[in-house]
Parts: structure tokens; sequence; C-alpha cells
């Protein structure tokens, strides 16, 4: 078992891309449906916000910390010692690469359809072997029942291992949440920009800005209309940092009082 921390009620394991991997393994062997929830700022301060939001994290089968600033506070205030963070775009590519010889399969479902096209081509192409069993871009609006009862049916059809959902946050969250048990899908998780990013329809942050936590001020500059998200998270979650770790440094002073 590995040790948990709670940042703002959101239960984190304390773990690296080797073990999520080994879990997802044994998830695969054993059966059942499991979330996964890649969890940046902008999410988990959207769920303090939103307890309806909030419950799909505290009900995940793990929640991964994907962003410098969530590794930064586990570091602070719970003496993790924490030497990475769990990015989502990294994640899915070590799946799919330690996936091969493991013949695991994987459906992509989101974003748009010359980007999945794009997406499957350039998978394919760097990683040989790779099982990508079916593809699937939704109607950019609200889905009528019979649609999403479609698309589940399109997903179970294939079996996949990996369920590889890119549809934002918090769309893609709440999408698996609602259908975790339909699917039947082991590993279930929400990506984001991910298929963008390896698709080549974005370009991600260089290596330096993304390790001291400024891939968002790159995604800003690439994309302005970002900026109105960022700031209205970014701010609230380093409020919390300095709280929590102010909290941390004197709660020797009301332990003694109680």
């Amino acid at each position: 078992m590995h040790r948990v921390v709670s940042i703002r009620g959101i239960n984190f394991p304390l773990i690296d891309y080797s073990d999520a991997l080994r879990t997802f393994e044994l998830w695969i062997q054993g059966g059942g449906a499991h979330q996964v929830c890649i969890v940046n700022v902008h999410t988990l301060v959207s769920a303090t916000k939103d307890a309806e939001y909030k419950r799909i994290f505290c009900d995940a089968a793990m929640n991964a910390m994907d962003g410098q600033p969530l590794r930064w506070y586990a570091n602070l205030v719970k003496h993790a010692g924490l030497k990475d963070r769990i990015c989502g775009p990294e994640l899915m590519v070590r799946c799919l690469q330690y996936g091969v010889e493991k013949n695991w399969k994987h459906y992509l479902l989101g974003g748009k359809d010359e980007v999945l096209a794009s997406l499957q081509q350039k998978l394919v192409a760097d990683i040989p072997g790779v099982r990508v069993v079916g593809v699937y871009s939704p109607p950019f609006r609200a889905l009528t029942v019979e649609e999403e009862a479609s698309i589940v049916e399109k997903i179970n059809s294939v079996r996949p291992d990996f369920l590889w959902v890119g549809l934002g946050a918090p769309k893609q969250e709440q999408w698996i949440y609602r259908h975790l048990q339909e699917t039947r899908v082991p590993v279930q998780l929400g990506v984001g920009a991910a298929f963008d990013f390896h698709a080549g329809a974005i370009k991600r942050a260089p290596e330096a800005m993304q390790k001291v936590g400024l891939e968002w001020l790159y995604r800003v500059y690439k994309d302005p209309r970002l900026w109105r998200r960022y700031m209205s998270t970014n701010p609230v979650f380093m409020y919390y940092l300095l709280w929590d770790w102010i909290a941390s440094k004197f709660s020797f002073l009301w332990k003694k009082d109680s």
C-alpha cells in the first residue's frame, strides 16, 4: 500500500509512473472498471467550489498529481518527498508503450476528427505494435441519451483495456463517472489536451517551463483565451498552498493547547 496525502479533501497516493503502470496491470487482470483522475490546479480548485464535481475525485480509484504546484503542496505541507508529478500526456505514452508486449487495447474518445486521425496515425508510427482498437469524436454539444448509449456500445464492442477521454475538464471526468460501470473498461482516464499534444495540433511548453510549473503560462501565450481560466484558479491554489503551509508549520501551537 502506498501512503496517501490529502489536498483540500482530495486523496492522492504517493506513486510514480511505474507504480501506476503496475496498478493498471492488476486492474486489467482482475476486471472491473476504474476511473483515474489526472488532477491539476484548475480541476482541484474547481472541485473545491463544486461538491458534485469533487465527489468524482473522492470516488475515483486513483487520483494522480498532474502539475508541479500540486507536487509542491504535497512536499511542503505533507512532507511527501515526491520527485516528480504524473503528467497526463506522459502517462498516456508510457501506458501505450508498456502495453505493447501486454497486448493492451486502447480506445480514444474526444477531440476533433482530424486530430483523432492524426493521433492514431502518429501512435501507430511511433509505437510499433500499439493496439488502438477504436476512436470516436463526439459532437461538440450536449448529447442525447441515445447518443451516449451509442458511444458506450461502440466502446464495449471492441472491449478495450484503456479508455482515454479527451473532452476537457470537467466534461471528461463527468462522462467517465456517469458511464463507468456501463463501459466495463478496466482503466478509464481523462487526459485533457493530451490528444492535441500527441497529434501535433498543439505544441507543449518547453521542458524547462514544465519543471518550474509554468506550463500554464506557455499555454496562455499560445491561446490567450485560457487566461481567464488560469487566473480564476491559480491564485486560489497559491492561497491554499501558503495558508496550509503556514498552518502546518505552526500546528504545534494548537496541538499543545488541545
